[in-house]
């Protein structure tokens, strides 16, 4: 028997191959299929089954693409509908792969066709469990994504969930595996612990939502405090429900070099131009009315969250870092990539184009410009709780995931001093470049952000807001 998971930190997202006797199954695939096959091809083993613990909301599953390239059969848990052609599991069914099997187990609560898949060895005893959403390490999967135009309500969700846990999660042995589908950082959850397996004893022990209580009380624990979720969750569950094209055509389109003329072409059309180079890079320089983004962060998700998905999307990226910009892109539900600047940015700059650049100013430059400036407003742009435990006193909070709202930029103006900033330095360059986009150009952002902040304490007057705490 062997057990691999692949695990994606863009999205906190954990995949897993099952092998026995040449035989294979994937569990909840990522968009791009390539490592899974060449997993297979080096074990010299057959794909026979794709297993989806769910509809996932935060990245398009591989699923289809997988089972075009290997043949293998899509399974999903009890009262799945889909647009193309799964095996929809009955409660307890049993899938042999060589000398192991995987059992069906419906765990309704996260999602109606939530489902675990309970992995038994060589001798029939239980090994590990597969559980999606249904159970994290630390935490549960949130109740509150049933799709519109369904009845069913976040408690009565929530309901199922305490049902499903008690019922087929607790009774398994402390020794059993558990193997979640998202770590620490997902927004599947509440609260996730940092490792990304445990055991079913471990869990018990230490997971709020497996402990003595009451349905009613297990149903307040995990409906408080629950952050909206991203605005793209429910454009990726539809797509993992009804299908979507393959990431072969979203690259042979994504992947087309543009002459400087060709992009400006595109540019008048109203494409989106996305930049995903390092932020330290944009700040210094780029193409005016370009969005930020950078790579080396939690890309996928803010692309997901800001970026519309129905309009064209044109590429600024370090040279070399095209196909993963697409790849990483589709991964949440892009296909409208329509292609990249040749040579990048500097092919821009050396033609004499306009650039626009993002002043960069230190926290103790900062601290020295609010004790004389009238003008200067300081933009936060952490979540509402980071802002609640600590900021700098009379700071604007404006969330990240509310700057493409109508209207949350109305108390800013071009002669403020807006000085913006995050936690560390990622957020805020994405936030400096959405705002510049809107015409307001006299901003500042803070590197390093509020950790920077934190070391002059004897600078700044910092706050809590206990209101919102509460």
């Amino acid at each position: 028997m062997f057990i691999k998971q692949l695990y994606t930190g863009c999205l906190s997202e954990a995949a897993y191959y099952i092998e026995s006797e040449g035989v294979a199954a994937v569990i909840d695939p990522l968009r791009d299929i390539e490592e899974y096959l060449v997993l297979a091809k080096e074990r010299n083993a057959t794909i026979k089954y794709i297993f989806e613990t769910h509809f996932h909301a935060d990245f398009v599953s591989g699923h289809l693409d997988l089972a075009t390239s290997t043949g293998a059969t899509i399974v999903y848990g009890p009262g799945t509908v889909t647009k193309f052609p799964v095996h929809v599991a009955k409660d307890e069914e049993i899938f042999q792969i060589g000398k192991i099997s995987i059992t069906v187990l419906h765990t309704p609560g996260h999602t109606l066709e939530s489902s675990c898949y309970l992995l038994k060895d060589e001798n029939g005893k239980d090994n590990a469990i597969f559980t999606g959403d249904t159970l994290f390490v630390g935490d549960v999967g949130r109740p509150d994504l049933a799709q519109k135009g369904n009845e069913i309500t976040m408690e009565d969700l929530a309901g199922m969930l305490y049902e499903s846990l008690q019922k087929r999660i607790m009774p398994l042995a402390n020794e059993v595996i558990v193997y979640p589908a998202h770590g620490a950082g997902s927004s599947c959850g509440k609260n996730l612990g940092p490792e990304t397996f445990s055991t079913i004893g471990e869990q018990k022990l230490t997971n709020y939502a497996l402990q003595d209580q009451s349905k009613e009380e297990f149903i307040k624990a995990v409906t408080e405090g629950l952050a909206a979720p991203p605005n793209y969750f429910p454009i990726n569950a539809k797509i993992n429900k009804e299908g979507y094209d393959s990431l072969d055509a979203v690259l042979l389109k994504g992947m087309t070099p543009l002459s400087i003329d060709d992009f400006k072409e595109k540019l008048a059309a109203n494409a989106i131009i996305l930049d995903t180079r390092n932020s330290a890079e944009f700040t210094q320089g780029f193409i005016p009315g370009s969005i930020s983004i950078g790579l080396d962060g939690r890309f996928a998700e803010w692309a997901g969250s800001l970026l519309p998905f129905n309009e064209p999307i044109i590429l600024v990226t370090e040279k070399g870092k095209e196909k993963e910009s697409i790849i990483r892109l589709a991964r949440v539900g892009f296909d409208k990539m329509e292609g990249f600047l040749a040579i990048g940015f500097e092919a821009w700059k050396e033609a004499g184009e306009k650039i626009d650049m993002i002043i960069d100013i230190e926290a103790d430059e900062m601290a020295l410009d609010i004790a004389f400036d009238p003008n200067m407003v300081i933009v936060d742009v952490r979540k509402e709780t980071e802002y609640a435990n600590g900021h700098v006193k009379e700071a604007i909070n404006i969330p990240l995931n509310d700057l493409t709202d109508p209207g949350s930029m109305t108390n800013l103006d071009d002669h403020h001093n807006i000085y913006i900033h995050c936690a560390g330095g990622y957020r805020s360059i994405i936030a400096s470049s959405l705002i510049k986009r809107q015409g307001i150009h006299n901003i500042r952002n803070v590197v390093g952000g509020f950790a920077k902040i934190k070391e002059l304490p004897d600078k700044f007057d910092i706050e809590k807001d206990v209101a919102v705490m509460n």
